[in-house]
């Protein structure tokens, strides 16, 4: 600094670097922003909507700053700045709403969603996508078949009931019900997922006016794939109605109400192919036998007797009650815990 300068001048640039005076606090509407953008920060993660409110405190501070400089300082780089800020955070903004937007389920599927996917915790959006894209709603009248015994192929569908009641029965003989919100035809596309090309082994009648929810087995199964989640929401969607069925179909006298309120409770995902059962009642010599039993509310393992020259089947053990409580586990982690069934045993 040269000898020359004047002391007034020295003074403005010593203060300039040194900030020797402080100059007055800013306007009231400066400290508003400021403290909005401090409690859009510290709004803790645990909140539902603290990414939506985050955005909201900074837009209010960027709003405030925008009017301080632009009647209180009169800076244009400030007010410039700040609207950049605001359009950015509104963007965000409505993106956020975006994606917490009401989802509309339909009414007919509501139910649907409320007894089976809500409880395992399926977004509202992604049962929207499970349903909205590849699958319809179809009826059948009083006295229609669903499917009909050797001639219906497996590979073509999965449905829920939506409404009504069906009836299955295997050479005229009675089986079991299927009841609101349960899938039609679980244990076929559970026994056949290795080997296509079979036939329905039972026949699948509408005992009332009937309302399903159907998606094409292929689209379904391709959309699984894709979503690790739904897929395994789906095999134990599926392993419980199997298990619910083959409850009913030890007991084939059990009342409506009966079976509506052993489907509320926690059922086990049992990996036993009701197919195989099937298969075997179809080739056993003694079929009249079976089904007399079966009709006569005799178990499943009871029913399925052996010649005598036939090495005498074990019992089945029950299943343990810890194999549910990790739902969503690994498929081989899953293979190793739940005990293999096979044909015989049944």
């Amino acid at each position: 600094m040269s000898r020359n300068t004047t002391p007034g001048v020295q003074a403005a640039a010593l203060n300039a670097t040194s900030c020797e005076e402080w100059e007055q606090t800013h306007h009231l509407l400066f400290h508003l922003a400021s403290l909005s953008l401090l409690l859009g920060l510290v709004i803790p993660t645990t909140l539902g909507l603290h990414m939506i409110l985050l955005r909201l405190l900074l837009m209010t501070g960027c709003g405030l700053f925008i009017v301080w400089a632009t009647l209180y300082r009169c800076n244009l780089d400030v007010m410039v700045w700040n609207v950049v800020f605001l359009v950015v955070n509104f963007m965000h903004l409505f993106f956020l709403l975006y994606k917490h937007r009401p989802i509309k389920i339909d009414r007919e599927l509501r139910s649907v969603y409320k007894r089976m996917f809500e409880p395992l915790h399926v977004q509202e959006a992604l049962f929207q996508r499970l349903t909205g894209q590849f699958c319809t709603i179809q009826t059948l009248k009083k006295g229609q078949v669903y499917a009909a015994e050797d001639k219906t192929s497996v590979d073509e569908r999965l449905s829920i009931l939506l409404k009504g009641k069906m009836k299955v029965s295997y050479r005229s003989h009675f089986l079991h019900n299927i009841y609101t919100n349960s899938f039609i035809d679980s244990t076929e596309f559970r026994s056949t997922e290795m080997h296509r090309g079979e036939k329905f082994q039972v026949t699948i009648m509408a005992e009332e006016n009937c309302k399903f929810l159907c998606w094409s087995r292929e689209r379904l199964t391709y959309f699984l794939e894709s979503d690790t989640f739904l897929n395994e929401v789906f095999r134990y969607l599926i392993g419980k109605d199997i298990t619910n069925k083959l409850y009913s179909l030890n007991d084939p006298t059990l009342s409506d109400k009966a079976v509506k309120k052993m489907d509320r409770q926690p059922s086990l995902c049992s990996q036993l192919s009701m197919m195989q059962m099937r298969n075997s009642m179809a080739s056993s010599s003694d079929t009249d036998d079976v089904l007399n039993q079966i009709l006569r509310g005799g178990s499943v393992g009871s029913s399925l007797q052996k010649s005598p020259g036939t090495k005498t089947s074990s019992k089945m053990k029950p299943i343990e009650e810890g194999m549910e409580d990790d739902v969503f586990e690994v498929s081989s982690s899953k293979s190793h815990r739940i005990p293999s069934t096979s044909t015989e045993e049944v």
